[in-house]
């Protein structure tokens, strides 16, 4: 009798167990799927800004004048981050009224159609002023396609993941802008170790854009096998909000705007570190720009390899200390990080460089789950969208060109420092005014 007792409790919690062990296995496959498509998305941009920093002033903007070609390369930057809210309206509203899933193809489908285009644009010395309107109208697109990209894939990461790992699974595809960096510079530097600089400038800067082609062809395969988020199939018999952009500003204006300035000082930190750097560098200080490739690229490895055991912190101890513990750290860090390259020494640099991004890590591995727990789910993609995607437009967006300005004025690299200290003291205080949302029924 005991041993059938016995064997009826294995079957019993065998029954039990595998359900368990089957959504774990699903919830991985989609955090894996989230990241591939989020790597190729943040290769695109990457190379774009990497191209901005090097060749695409130049080549689109000839003015004779380096620093004036340099500022409109990077306006272009810039100009996909004020497209970045569009992308939030249009694919914010396809996620929360359509689903996560059919968001997130279409975003992957708009970024590889874009970023081949800039490969296959011809150059002003060819087209006159078609080349640069062109050039704008597809990062313009580029922008947009991003503005549904994170939020997206954080959610759809999050959704599946089991009670209790939320941060974690939702930090797998935010490791995403780190390794698309290392993916392009991958590209990159060999691209320019190969042709050497003239023939980087004259057309191989084309190579590492029509490369996604073949990217894009797999991020689309690992995307149409993944499943729609049981969150939103739970309440897909409900009636969406036919705008939800308009309804979060109204039901929830002082968490938008607290959430877009938790993440905003370390946009700043990212994108002066991984895009303004690499111009900055080589042409101010006279660093070789291999010299900061290899540099931003060894703090973007260190960045990716601390971002899951940060979210494992997060799910433990709260959202809320690590991103305190990481912001005040990027505000007293940020000052020696851009001062390193005072001294014009590689080993310094990186080193403060990989600092940096890592304490950068403790401000938005957790942001991936934090950003979405802050609204309900009717409303979730656009609110994590809308919260993070103003952050990043008004910290990294707009960073390089404050930084070109400020060191127009300033000569001096401590600059740089002080402007994101300040910025990352704004995402200390807003994170201080938010509550915590480890525990937050994220089914409702």
């Amino acid at each position: 009798m005991s041993e059938i007792t016995s064997d009826t409790e294995r079957v019993g919690a065998t029954a039990t167990s595998t359900p368990a062990a089957a959504r774990k296995s699903s919830a991985s496959r989609v955090a894996v799927a989230s990241l591939v498509g989020t790597i190729i998305e943040y290769y695109d941009f990457a190379v774009y800004g990497t191209a901005a920093a090097l060749v695409l002033g130049p080549a689109f903007f000839p003015s004779g004048n380096a620093t004036l070609s340099t500022l409109a390369a990077f306006l272009t930057v810039a100009a996909a981050f004020v497209a970045r809210p569009v992308g939030v309206v249009v694919f914010g509203s396809i996620g929360d009224r359509l689903g996560r899933k059919r968001a997130l193809f279409l975003s992957l489908v708009l970024m590889g159609l874009s970023t081949v285009g800039v490969g296959l644009l011809p150059t002003y010395e060819t087209a006159g002023l078609v080349a640069p309107v062109l050039l704008i109208v597809l990062r313009l697109l580029q922008g947009v396609s991003m503005g549904g990209e994170w939020g997206g894939a954080v959610l759809l990461a999050a959704e599946h993941a089991p009670p209790g790992r939320r941060a974690l699974y939702a930090s797998i595809p935010q490791a995403g802008p780190a390794l698309g960096f290392l993916l392009s510079s991958a590209v990159i530097l060999p691209t320019l170790a190969i042709v050497g600089k003239d023939g980087f400038a004259e057309w191989a800067w084309r190579v590492p854009f029509l490369l996604s082609t073949a990217l894009i062809a797999v991020g689309l395969w690992v995307r149409s096998r993944v499943a729609e988020s049981p969150v939103f199939d739970e309440r897909s018999t409900g009636d969406p909000a036919r705008f939800p952009l308009g309804v979060l500003i109204r039901e929830y204006p002082g968490k938008l705007l607290l959430g877009t300035g938790a993440a905003i000082g370390g946009s700043a930190i990212y994108y002066l570190t991984t895009v303004y750097s690499l111009s900055y560098g080589p042409t101010a200080l006279g660093i070789p720009q291999p010299t900061m490739l290899t540099a931003a690229s060894i703090a973007a490895a260190a960045d990716a390899a601390v971002t899951v055991p940060v979210a494992i912190m997060a799910d433990r101890v709260g959202r809320r200390p690590v991103m305190l513990a990481g912001a005040a750290g990027c505000a007293l860090w940020a000052l020696p990080m851009f001062g390193s390259l005072q001294t014009g020494n590689a080993i310094l640099i990186t080193g403060a460089f990989t600092i940096g991004l890592v304490l950068f890590v403790m401000m938005f591995a957790p942001m991936a789950a934090f950003l979405p727990e802050l609204f309900p789910a009717r409303l979730r993609y656009t609110g994590a969208s809308a919260t993070f995607i103003l952050a990043v437009t008004l910290g990294g967006g707009f960073a390089p060109l404050v930084a070109t300005w400020l060191t127009s004025h300033w000569q001096s690299p401590f600059v740089l420092g002080l402007y994101a200290g300040v910025l990352c003291l704004v995402s200390l205080g807003c994170v201080l005014a938010l509550p915590e949302t480890r525990d937050k029924d994220f089914s409702v």
